[in-house]
């Protein structure tokens, strides 16, 4: 101010200037000056638990901690948001307070205001004056020293819980957590990195077990349905406390219509237009606290990240989202690239994001793997942008393809491949539900059929079955029912349910995708041929030889004249007519069965899985011609190879093993085609089952080979 009127107000004053008269009136309402919480005595919490279930080794351990006369320790219970972190600190905060002999004290530490809040009215709880709390307050004394003071001058023993510590920074700005002798800190957080919690012990929480998540649904809703019931709902669910939490809750607080475990069940499956997370939703008791609420928990965490200079961790889980929550080889991440959002070289630094949110986890084993918890999946796929989806679709796919083999050979597959196998249905499901464009759906429906053929040549038909109905299924909803990828689907479907022995249906699937391929792609087309090739094998294995023969033959001169005639794929059909071949033409075969694995051997080589196969054939070949002590050789050297190429309880290795115990029963050595019969019959018996057709067959020869052999 300036002239002859400079003034100066204290506290509430106020300085007023005029010319001429003035008259004013001044009212002042006095308030509180206090903005903390009403208690840190009690946990903040939206809903305490009925009962913890599991958890029991964590919580010996914490209730040691809280012994009398121990101090001067720091506990960090990390996890996933809405594993039930915060429950377990509550639980051991009522254990403390009523057991133990302990003051609890409760504190929000999820932001630096409701932090600072919560920690002076620990101090104010602990004795601190009002004239050191407002220096405090107004920045004239070190707040947190004034805090750990009074901790540790404490009249009595003291748990003290950081509740939400998700951003650790805010804890070390201004250091507020320390250790005392006089107290036990609990410090729940999503944050998992080590490097943040130096000198303190670390407990990792995930989802429940099985039985353990059933109860929890079970405590909150006892009256809608069995344990059974509840398991399943709670495997929907994923296990996650949170989860499970909520559903209850809905189920419990129902009243005009009640539903039954069951009913929440079917609903979950998105069943009746609703949608799945919201369901859950809305058995929270406070929707407005993102923290109990799936649809916005995680979020919290991103935020976070973003906040660290991390936003690309944001798409790196939504590309995640494109997948499933099984087992991720990390690998797949490898090169991955989603645009601007995502470069390739961030993808590492936003994993270390993920990773350290308890958004994502590591999983131990042979293969590197990383797993996200299945509800979070959905969580986040909803919420994914539609102008992003087709990038990471599309990103998803690309990964896929570069770690699936496009023409697997037969034999033991990496075990990477079959892992895939969620993550690729998790795919497709995505490109359908989402309605990016059909070349990203052609996309992920050739990932799922080189990921059938890749399991069908590693022995494993019910997996190989299995994906690909599945992957039929959903790629009808986006392509054509002729459309070549599903008829490809389709053939494997036929391939599959003929090895696990379903003759007569095999022959049926394969009639009809015969039909299908000569009507859309023409009468000689390769994929018609290789039809021809499938209605072949069930047709012979129920006795129809005359009427598969032609269909090989055709299979062979329409591959002939496309491919020429030592193309691996003719080589294959030559080989089946060696296998079907009847008896009238068993001497012509012979001649042509020498041509073909002289062939083989020169243009694929003496190991390929197709010159075995060529050799195997002929063996049998020879045997069917009368000519035994030609076979047997032949048959000698066929298993020897498959068993040193595949392995010995591979399928085709079985089948070489089988024709070996034949040649030889056949020659009288009894003794030793018993000893090959025996491990034929315990293999399949492993591999394909004990009713399975190829089973029961060496099996009924073993018994003719023991008698025999019995008899002088």
């Amino acid at each position: 101010m300036t002239g002859h009127n400079d003034a100066q107000a204290d506290g509430q004053g106020r300085i007023y200037q005029a010319s001429g008269n003035q008259h004013i009136t001044e009212h002042h309402h006095h308030s509180p000056d206090w903005s903390g919480p009403d208690s840190v005595r009690r946990p903040a919490v939206g809903r305490a638990p009925v009962v913890l279930r599991d958890r029991t080794g964590e919580m010996d351990r914490l209730r040691a901690a809280v012994e009398p006369g121990i101090g001067n320790r720091v506990y960090v219970l990390h996890g996933l948001g809405g594993c039930g972190k915060t429950a377990v600190a509550c639980t051991l905060f009522d254990h403390a307070t009523n057991q133990a002999g302990r003051i609890g004290l409760w504190v929000n530490a999820s932001d630096p205001a409701s932090l600072r809040a919560g920690m002076l009215a620990v101090a104010a709880d602990r004795g601190a004056t009002d004239g050191e709390l407002m220096g405090a307050r107004s920045g004239l004394r070190p707040a947190a020293d004034l805090v750990w003071q009074r901790l540790d001058h404490s009249d009595r023993p003291w748990l003290l819980v950081l509740d939400n510590a998700d951003d650790p920074a805010i804890l070390r700005d201004g250091g507020w957590l320390r250790t005392s002798p006089a107290g036990i800190v609990i410090v729940t957080s999503r944050q998992a990195a080590a490097h943040w919690w130096p000198g303190a012990e670390l407990l990792q929480f995930g989802v429940l077990p099985r039985d353990e998540a059933a109860l929890v649904l079970r405590d909150l809703a006892p009256h809608a349905g069995t344990v059974e019931e509840a398991a399943e709902v709670a495997d929907r669910l994923g296990r996650l406390p949170l989860a499970l939490t909520l559903a209850g809750g809905f189920l419990a607080h129902q009243v005009i219509d009640p539903w039954t475990m069951a009913d929440y069940g079917r609903r979950l499956d998105g069943g009746e237009g609703l949608d799945p997370i919201e369901l859950i939703d809305q058995g929270a008791v406070d929707s407005s606290d993102s923290r109990h609420l799936l649809s916005r928990t995680w979020q919290l965490s991103l935020d976070a990240l973003a906040n660290q200079g991390l936003p690309e961790a944001d798409s790196l889980l939504r590309l995640l989202a494109c997948w499933a929550g099984d087992p991720l080889p990390l690998a797949l991440l490898s090169g991955a690239d989603v645009g601007s959002d995502l470069p390739a070289f961030r993808i590492e630094s936003a994993l270390r994001g993920l990773l350290d949110q308890s958004l994502t986890e590591l999983v131990p084993g042979g293969v590197r793997c990383l797993r996200t918890h299945g509800v979070l999946i959905d969580s986040v796929t909803r919420t994914t942008p539609a102008d992003q989806r087709e990038l990471l679709a599309a990103t998803a796919a690309r990964q896929l393809k570069a770690a699936l083999p496009e023409a697997p050979e037969r034999g033991a597959q990496d075990p990477r491949v079959s892992m895939l196998a969620p993550h690729v249905l998790a795919l497709l499901r995505r490109v359908v539900d989402w309605s990016v464009d059909r070349l990203v759906v052609e996309e992920a429906t050739q990932c799922s059929l080189w990921l059938v053929v890749a399991l069908h040549r590693g022995g494993d038909y019910s997996s190989a079955l299995a994906v690909a109905n599945k992957a039929v299924e959903l790629a009808k909803q986006r392509l054509p029912e002729d459309h070549q990828l599903v008829l490809r689907l389709r053939q494997r479907v036929g391939r599959a349910v003929y090895r696990l022995g379903r003759f007569e249906e095999a022959e049926a699937l394969h009639r009809q995708v015969l039909e299908a391929c000569e009507r859309s792609l023409g009468s000689a087309a390769l994929d018609t041929l290789e039809s021809c090739l499938g209605l072949s094998r069930p047709l012979w294995q129920l006795g129809h030889e005359p009427e598969a023969m032609p269909l090989i033959r055709r299979a062979m001169a329409g591959r002939t004249e496309m491919l020429g005639s030592v193309h691996p794929l003719t080589l294959v059909a030559r080989a089946y007519i060696l296998e079907v071949a009847p008896g009238p033409e068993l001497y012509e075969e012979i001649a042509m069965g020498q041509t073909l694995v002289a062939d083989c051997h020169r243009t694929a080589g003496e190991q390929h899985s197709i010159t075995l196969m060529a050799e195997l054939d002929q063996a049998d070949l020879l045997r069917r011609a009368g000519r035994a002590a030609e076979a047997l050789p032949c048959a000698r050297r066929a298993f020897a190879a498959h068993e040193q190429r595949f392995g010995s309880e591979y399928p085709i290795t079985l089948a070489a093993r089988s024709l070996l115990s034949t040649v030889l029963a056949e020659l009288g050595q009894y003794a030793e085609a018993i000893e090959h019969a025996e491990a034929v019959v315990e293999g399949r018996t492993r591999v394909l089952g004990a009713s399975h057709p190829w089973t029961l067959s060496p099996q009924k020869r073993l018994g003719q080979y023991r008698r025999s052999h019995r008899q002088p």
